[in-house]
């Protein structure tokens, strides 16, 4: 039996040039086949590609019916994290702190259960249109000379605060004033009622 075979161009919203998200898309439209069958389909140079060697003919219209209907959605398909790094070029790092000062928005959460792992685990996706627009205006470049400028006014605030405080531990402390002479308290040396019967004070 020869080797069915059918091709579905991918649009470049889709996977926004990432290998990351190619992969993605190539997991997600393999969830729309049967078990049997996930391993036909593969994702490769903008192109979903289903090959169906040891399949019927009706097998094969099948599985091609649910890929047509799935490539037609993928524009809207969330973007995951690892997805989202690959496409701006941005590390962990970086988008813990971005979306913690909401210049990159979530647009939800989804948790999933990987295999090897006793729990499930949740973490935040991106709207495909949102990551499209930070991309084609080069948003990231601007955020991190944005961020170089604020971290170093924090630390030239940092350094002159710590400027203050050595300047203020290191003054002198004022010393106490000695007492004026009515202020001492008499003191009793031993012959001073002698030297003062003597008239040597007057």
């Amino acid at each position: 039996m020869p080797e069915l075979i059918d091709e579905w161009p991918l649009q470049s919203n889709s996977t926004l040039g990432s290998s990351v998200r190619a992969k993605g898309i190539e997991r997600e439209l393999r969830r729309k086949l049967p078990w049997a069958a996930r391993k036909s389909l593969t994702v490769e140079a903008g192109m979903a590609v289903l090959r169906m060697p040891d399949a019927s003919q009706d097998e094969f219209k099948e599985a091609a019916a649910a890929i047509a209907d799935a490539v037609g959605g993928l524009c809207a398909l969330p973007v995951l994290p690892s997805e989202a790094e690959d496409i701006l070029s941005m590390s962990s790092r970086e988008r813990h702190k971005w979306m913690s000062d909401g210049r990159l928005q979530s647009a939800g959460t989804r948790t999933v259960k990987l295999r090897g792992r006793a729990k499930a685990v949740t973490f935040h996706v991106f709207e495909p249109a949102h990551i499209e627009h930070i991309l084609n205006n080069d948003l990231t470049e601007i955020w991190r000379e944005e961020d170089a400028v604020a971290l170093a006014e924090n630390r030239r605030r940092a350094a002159g605060k710590a400027a203050l405080t050595r300047a203020g531990k290191g003054a002198a402390k004022p010393k106490a004033a000695l007492p004026s002479s009515e202020e001492l308290p008499e003191t009793q040396l031993d012959g001073w009622a002698e030297f003062a019967a003597d008239g040597l004070l007057r």
